[in-house]
């Protein structure tokens, strides 16, 4: 469990680390600018551009002005531990001499940049210096993390992985510088070729000789304020790395109150589960009980049950039976009635059979009045 005491000496060991690589970054062989020309090409128009280019690697910034002499800054490469950055196969310039010193930065954010160095062997400096403030940047982040109690990663190997980036800064400048001379012939070399006049006279020899090293010696301390700057802005963000730790450990300090809360709370809740549990025994025997005594009366009422169907299967074989004897008596009824139809249906050709019989008398019988009439008429016209 952590608590206060424990906590201090933690930060005291931050603060520490955190001032030891103030003290490495702040000395003299702290930080190696690698500079140099490189050509560029531009993202709308695909033209290649030479920038004077100012790579710091304990920063991973790295800058571009259109020449050496400006102070004005004209641009920025943005890098993370995470870009793609490698020497192409491919010739991105088109020129035969520059074959095998284009190289490509590719960042998570899709930006691409596409850059070319005098030589091969400057653009692999370039490279491997980028490589190298790569982890630089990655040994930063991971030292944060392990400050703010999300990593593993010491403190220590920021200053261990800055160091080697700075040697590789150092070892790349002469590559650099050796490109720079080649360049450089190679175009005094144009320059003469093309120039007729005579040869240069040691005063103005001499005063080329002073002006470059003027600008030298003003780039120079122009390097030297940025690199003052440079240091006391990582000095802050060691500050601000430190106070971030502190409040870490002010926050883990308040996490063990509130897990100490928290265990009170979950003994308090185990009692109280445990209080109902017996309580929930002590209903469920009582329940036990009366589902034993539910048990024996629907016992007794399936036996009920049993009865009573068997009774009423008695009862269904009698009124089957009472039905048989109905359908029996119907059939009876209906031969019956058809029986009394048939009666009916003779009995009224009988009556017509007879009432014929009663008109052709009546009929008859007016004939032979008739007949009866005229012999009377006969009889008494012979009598008188």
């Amino acid at each position: 469990m952590a608590t206060n005491g424990s906590s201090s000496p933690r930060a005291e060991d931050t603060e520490n680390s955190l001032e030891k690589i103030k003290r490495q970054l702040s000395s003299s062989s702290g930080r190696n600018l690698l500079q140099g020309p490189l050509l560029k090409r531009s993202e709308t128009l695909r033209k290649w551009n030479e920038r004077w280019m100012i790579l710091d690697p304990t920063t991973g910034k790295m800058e571009y002005k259109l020449r050496r002499t400006e102070a004005v800054v004209k641009g920025t490469i943005i890098f993370d531990a995470n870009s793609n950055i490698t020497i192409s196969p491919v010739n991105f310039h088109g020129l035969p001499k520059y074959d095998g010193c284009c190289f490509y930065i590719g960042t998570p954010q899709k930006k691409e940049y596409y850059l070319c160095a005098e030589t091969p062997g400057a653009a692999r400096a370039w490279v491997s210096t980028l490589h190298a403030t790569q982890l630089v940047l990655r040994a930063h982040k991971e030292a944060v993390n392990s400050l703010s109690g999300n990593g593993s990663a010491k403190l220590g190997t920021v200053a261990a992985v800055v160091a080697a980036a700075n040697s590789m800064a150092l070892e790349s400048t002469k590559e650099i510088e050796a490109a720079m001379k080649i360049s450089m012939r190679t175009a005094l070399g144009m320059v003469t070729n093309r120039i007729n006049e005579g040869p240069m006279d040691d005063l103005s020899i001499m005063k080329e000789t002073l002006r470059v090293k003027d600008e030298e010696l003003q780039q120079l301390a122009r390097d030297l304020r940025a690199r003052d700057s440079t240091i006391k802005e990582i000095a802050e963000k060691l500050t601000d790395t430190a106070e971030a730790a502190q409040a870490a450990a002010s926050a883990a300090h308040a996490m063990d109150e509130q897990r100490r809360f928290a265990c009170s709370e979950i003994d308090r809740l185990t009692n109280e589960s445990k209080k109902q549990l017996e309580s929930s025994m002590l209903k469920l025997r009582v329940s036990e009980e009366k589902v034993m005594v539910v048990s024996k009366e629907r016992d007794e009422f399936l036996k009920q049950r049993d009865s009573a169907l068997r009774e009423a299967q008695l009862w269904r074989s009698e009124l089957g039976k009472a039905r048989e004897r109905v359908v029996i008596l119907e059939g009876a009824v209906v031969r019956a009635e058809e029986r009394a139809k048939v009666a009916e249906a003779d009995a009224e050709a009988k009556v017509k059979e007879a009432m014929g019989k009663e008109l052709a008398a009546v009929k008859d019988k007016e004939e032979l009045l008739v007949y009866v009439n005229v012999l009377q008429a006969k009889l008494k016209r012979f009598t008188l």
